[in-house]
């Protein structure tokens, strides 16, 4: 269970740290993936379409350096 401690009456920094930890522990992320059932072949063509995309920024950032 994440938790935060809230000190000198600063419940916003209190927040936005809560926030930064949950979406570290990759929750939401889990939380969206299962909202809904999806079939292995759209599972890998998802998967392959992020890999695709990911090669594709990786090599405009070898561009630019």
């Amino acid at each position: 269970m994440t938790h935060v401690v809230v000190r000198n009456g600063n419940v916003d920094g209190a927040l936005k740290k809560f926030k930064q930890k949950v979406a570290r522990s990759g929750i939401p992320s889990e939380f969206k993936k299962r909202e809904h059932y999806e079939k292995p072949g759209i599972k890998r063509r998802k998967a392959k379409a992020e890999a695709i995309k990911n090669s594709r920024k990786q090599a405009r950032r070898g561009e630019r350096d």
